[in-house]
């Protein structure tokens, strides 16, 4: 099997979508622009997708409580530092680093504007 997408009931797709599309380099590959608002977005290798939609009827995730230990989206970055700077400047939020872990992996974890956390990552070895 291979991973289609995520899918993510939230409460603004709209806002979001165009969020990730102009400061994470996602692809939108299909939208709905009436209720619920599906945007599937692609990463830059077309591989895998994230779908974001609201649905009113169904219940939403509390992403700004919801510690990134439980759920966040990871992200490759060639510059963890600058690519933390860039998107604090586009309204995300720090929640740790940037540091190196001991395996020589550089991180850092952000909150996106809506809450959902995002993690920078620059593998010292890739991974895939």
């Amino acid at each position: 099997m291979k991973l289609e997408h995520l899918a993510l009931n939230v409460v603004d797709p709209l806002a979001m979508a165009r969020w990730y599309v102009d400061h994470l380099g996602l692809t939108v590959k299909r939208r709905y622009l009436e209720a619920p608002w599906g945007h599937f977005l692609a990463d830059d290798g077309g591989a895998v997708m994230l779908e974001l939609y609201g649905n009113d009827k169904a219940p939403l995730l509390n992403l700004p409580q919801t510690a990134p230990s439980a759920l966040h989206l990871a992200f490759v970055s060639r510059d963890v530092a600058a690519d933390v700077e860039r998107l604090t400047k586009a309204g995300a939020t720090l929640v740790s680093g940037p540091e190196t872990a001991a395996n020589g992996d550089g991180l850092a974890m952000l909150r996106d504007p809506w809450g959902l956390c995002l993690q920078l990552v620059k593998r010292a070895q890739t991974m895939i």
